[in-house]
């Protein structure tokens, strides 16, 4: 199988959990859910209208802050960036405004702004977006033609590794997640678009075009 996230021709099935199947990339590391079973657009939609990401909610700011915080200490005041997959609700977005940055949102579902694509961007944020791609490869060559040169992408996702058990990993209970990265993976990722790859913690990554 082509791996969705590297392209390369070395995925096997890895795991059959609840009659659903599940990839591994031996390459880049990568797993991701067979397209037989993913969720219609429609039925996709409705579980995201489930999600709570209420603008108002401190809490959620302060998991936003998660990001945006050492994504502050990375960026020029006043860049112009894109919240991508920004969701109903495009908190971070309102965050960044506030500290002094250009924001626009982009998102399939819910700000389906199209205009916003065709900008350069000083740098791209992706909280809890990257597990939704049904094509990570053309998401990730889409980041780097959006990014000007020595741009920034923030990426919040939760990383698998071998203290997991997959299939009691509550990241993968929710639907809509359809692949899962870990470092090597986003260091593969970072070698094929010629960026550097900066980890901080388990779920979150910085990316920079040179």
């Amino acid at each position: 199988m082509i791996c969705i996230v590297c392209k390369q021709n070395k995925a096997v099935v890895f795991k059959n959990i609840k009659q659903k199947i599940y990839w591994k990339c031996s390459y880049c590391e990568a797993i991701f859910l067979d397209k037989e079973f993913y969720l219609s657009s429609n039925d996709e939609y409705k579980h995201y209208l489930t999600h709570n990401n209420d603008l108002n909610d401190p809490r959620y700011k302060k998991f936003l802050s998660n990001l945006m915080l050492p994504l502050i200490e990375r960026i020029k005041l006043n860049s112009t960036g894109l919240d991508y997959g920004c969701g109903p609700g495009p908190a971070l977005s309102l965050m960044l405004r506030e500290k002094g940055y250009q924001m626009f949102n982009y998102d399939p579902f819910f700000d389906p702004e199209k205009r916003n694509l065709l900008k350069k961007y000083d740098f791209i944020c992706c909280t809890e977006t990257a597990e939704h791609f049904h094509n990570p490869f053309g998401e990730f060559t889409r980041f780097n033609e959006l990014l000007n040169n020595n741009g920034t992408i923030g990426i919040m996702t939760n990383f698998h590794s071998e203290q997991h058990i997959f299939e009691n990993w509550y990241y993968i209970k929710d639907p809509t997640h359809v692949v899962f990265y870990n470092k090597k993976t986003f260091q593969i990722i970072a070698k094929i678009f010629d960026w550097d790859s900066e980890f901080l913690g388990n779920n979150l990554v910085f990316l920079k075009k040179n």
